[in-house]
């Protein structure tokens, strides 16, 4: 809730504990052992950021972020706790707020979708699990897609892509270095496993453009832009790949602004430990290097997670306001967790940080904030106050309402498939087979043509050879029977009949060249 224009998170004793809109975007923590209290936590948080005037993004793992867009009733636990912190001469009140939903797979939100080539060869090398070498031939890819003017924008793209660079990685090879088909082979089978994951839901058009993330509705309140991860948070890797990415996006696109009166956005990041498991350095270096600089952007970033040493230690030294639920130690590796949690924190002398933080009931916290002048104050004892939200469920229907009733439904619901990378390399490789038939159909004809002549030849070779053979063999037996009479009875006849033939058979060897 809202107090004197600050973000009140609850009480210690008669002290109320706030944080400063103008150190929200200085980042925070929301940690603690599971059913302490963390969304209660978050719902009071991001009800006071869209109060004022802030826009929210959430990631809702569990499901139960929803009911935000419904205002809070009556109930044992939330009007004993508001009367006991005497919440009532504070403002507090029942309340709805503006919730766009969100879902990559869009069935209980408007579609959420990116570009291949907006997320980039880094985050999908993590996201498929490529080693250096296969990593480094997907920047090639990537690189010669660029060169070449194709887009990239969903996975049957980025495939095609992957088919063309083996076919013709020989004449790469130069300009690119050698392009290993086993890798090739590799990141192929990985675009396969994210497609079986969803990811051909995920990446498409229309892209979604941050602008629409940072806007508020008819009363001023900052929208927030609610993220259904029940499926999504199934695959660690793409959940928290996609999260990375919607950071970068908005470091990217957004200008400085400086130290600001409130944030521009403030951007929720729940089950933050994926993010960094198995993570490498250079992907390390790279969230630690957006955690430090997004804040001049006006964007501040909540992690929550379990315990803080899910955190590495370069992120937690950024985070300014923390809320610290209970913590169980059982176990030495346990006991060890808390005494790191309670070593991030100033020492309040009025009692000892690693006792209290196994003692916290449901509802409390240890809480140590950014005062106004950027310095964290010490660690103190908080009671939370509850949201002024609805705390349940909402059904289906009233869902699917208010997904249909979002401003930016027509802009997101359809999806579209223009022309890239897929679709010309498709045109390509049917330009170059009706070429080849084409070619081949001109050889037969040319050689139907040639078999056509060499045809006509030897018919007009035969009816030449018959004709000359017919008309020598009269001329010789014509000659022949002169020569006979001469000489007289049959056997002249005889004579001047074979004489004529080989007469002929001579003039025919003379003529063809004595064939």
């Amino acid at each position: 809730m809202i107090k004197d224009g600050k973000v009140l998170l609850g009480k210690s004793g008669d002290e109320e504990i706030c944080i400063y809109p103008k150190m929200a975007n200085r980042h925070g923590l929301i940690a603690g052992a599971t059913g302490t209290g963390k969304t209660v936590t978050l719902k009071v948080m991001a009800e006071s950021f869209s109060k004022l005037g802030v826009p929210v993004f959430l990631a809702d793992v569990k499901g139960d972020l929803a009911p935000l867009v419904k205002p809070g009733v009556e109930n044992e636990n939330v009007n004993s706790r508001v009367e006991s912190m005497g919440l009532k001469d504070a403002g507090y009140e029942f309340d709805s707020f503006p919730v766009n939903m969100w879902d990559v797979y869009g069935e209980k939100g408007m579609p959420l979708r990116t570009t291949i080539s907006e997320i980039g060869p880094l985050l999908l090398s993590r996201i498929m699990g490529l080693n250096d070498t296969q990593s480094d031939i997907l920047n090639i890819v990537f690189k010669i897609a660029d060169d070449e003017g194709l887009l990239l924008i969903d996975t049957k793209d980025l495939k095609s892509m992957i088919q063309y660079v083996g076919e013709n990685r020989q004449n790469y090879a130069t300009a690119y270095g050698n392009i290993a088909q086993a890798s090739l082979n590799a990141i192929t089978r990985g675009v396969v496993s994210l497609e079986s994951e969803g990811a051909d839901k995920f990446f498409g058009e229309p892209a979604l453009s941050i602008a629409d993330f940072l806007c508020t509705d008819n009363r001023g309140r900052g929208m927030i832009q609610l993220l259904d991860c029940q499926k999504l948070i199934l695959s660690p890797k793409m959940y928290s790949t996609f999260l990375l990415w919607l950071m970068s996006e908005l470091f990217e696109n957004l200008p400085e602004v400086g130290d600001c009166d409130r944030p521009k956005m403030v951007f929720f990041f729940d089950e933050a430990h994926m993010l960094f498991d198995s993570a490498s350095k250079d992907l390390l270096d790279k969230i630690e290097q957006v955690v430090k600089l997004i804040r001049s952007k006006g964007v501040g970033i909540y992690f929550i997670t379990q315990n803080p040493k899910d955190i590495p230690d370069g992120i937690l030294a950024q985070l300014g306001n923390k809320v610290q639920h209970a913590l169980r130690a059982y176990t030495p590796a346990e006991q060890k967790g808390v005494k790191a949690a309670a070593q991030s924190f100033r020492e309040n002398p009025e009692f000892d940080t690693y006792t209290v933080l196994q003692e916290l009931s449901t509802g409390e916290a240890l809480v140590s904030v950014l005062d106004e002048s950027g310095v964290p104050t010490i660690a103190k004892r908080v009671k939370i106050c509850p949201p002024e939200s609805f705390m349940g469920t909402i059904d289906d229907s009233e869902r699917t309402r208010i997904i249909n009733n979002s401003l930016l439904y027509s802009r997101y619901s359809n999806f579209v498939d223009r022309d890239s990378a897929y679709e010309f390399l498709e045109r390509r490789n049917t330009q170059i087979a009706e070429n080849a038939i084409k070619e081949e159909e001109q050889l037969n004809e040319t050689k139907r043509r040639q078999k056509e002549i060499e045809a006509k030849k030897k018919a007009g070779q035969k009816a030449v050879q018959s004709v000359a053979k017919t008309t020598a063999g009269t001329i010789g037996r014509q000659v022949g029977k002169t020569i006979g009479g001469s000489i007289g009875g049959s056997f002249g006849k005889t004579l001047g009949g074979n004489l004529g033939a080989s007469l002929g058979r001579g003039i025919l060897s003379t003529l063809f060249g004595g064939k």
